[in-house]
C-alpha cells in the first residue's frame, strides 16, 4: 500500500478548476440564458457548479430547474467550480459563455455588419 503524500500531484480527474464572471447581459440568469448554460454544461463530463459565493451553496449546472431557480440579476458575480476529466475546457466554455452575455458564437457571427 502506498501512502499519499501531499506534495503528490492531485491526478486530473479529481482537480477542481475555479473561476469567476460577471453577470452583464440585461435579464441576468433568467430563461433563455439559463437554458444555454445548462445546454453547455451538459456537453462536458465534467461536475460543473456555480454560485453567488466562493463559500456556496453551490447549483448543479446541468440541473435547468436549479438553475432557473437561481435568479441572478445583472451586475452580480458568479463563481463556478468544475472537477473532471475535461473539467479545465468546461469552465473555460462557460465563464466566456457568461461574459458574452450569454451569446453563442454562431449568434455573434450571425449579426450583420455595422457600416
Amino acid at each position: 500500500m502506498t501512502a499519499f503524500s501531499p506534495s503528490d500531484p492531485v491526478p486530473k480527474s479529481n482537480a477542481v478548476h475555479t473561476g469567476s464572471a460577471l453577470l452583464t447581459n440585461d435579464v441576468g440568469l433568467h430563461a433563455r440564458p439559463s437554458v444555454k448554460l445548462t445546454q453547455l454544461a451538459k456537453r462536458f463530463g465534467a461536475h460543473i457548479e456555480f454560485a453567488r459565493a466562493t463559500t456556496g451553496p453551490w447549483v448543479d449546472a446541468k440541473s435547468p430547474v436549479k438553475v432557473m431557480r437561481f435568479k441572478a440579476a445583472k451586475g452580480e458575480m458568479l463563481h463556478f467550480r468544475a472537477r473532471g476529466s475535461d473539467a479545465a475546457e468546461a469552465l473555460a466554455a462557460i465563464v466566456s459563455l457568461v461574459e458574452r452575455g450569454f451569446a453563442t458564437e454562431h449568434e455573434e457571427s450571425s449579426e450583420p455588419p455595422q457600416g
